[in-house]
């Protein structure tokens, strides 16, 4: 993954609402590809990668939360 979020990245995230913002979009977009690749590739019976899976899944459903509210100050 090239597009890493560095520490720079996360400082201006937390005083720049619009970045934080756009932050979260590009970290949503990553985490759908990689649930969308480990669901092709995966096996679903495999009780370790449902887990993972569900986690993701979990997660993406907070990420997109916080995106539907719209950029707030820290």
């Amino acid at each position: 993954m090239a597009d890493l979020n560095t520490e720079e990245d996360i400082e201006r995230a937390r005083t720049d609402p619009g970045f934080r913002q756009e932050l979260l979009a590009r970290n949503l977009e990553r985490l759908l590809a990689a649930l969308n690749t480990a669901r092709k590739n995966g096996d679903e019976r495999d009780p370790v990668c449902a887990r993972q899976i569900r986690e993701g899944v979990d997660l993406a459903v907070k990420l997109a939360g916080r995106l539907q509210k719209g950029p707030t100050a820290a």
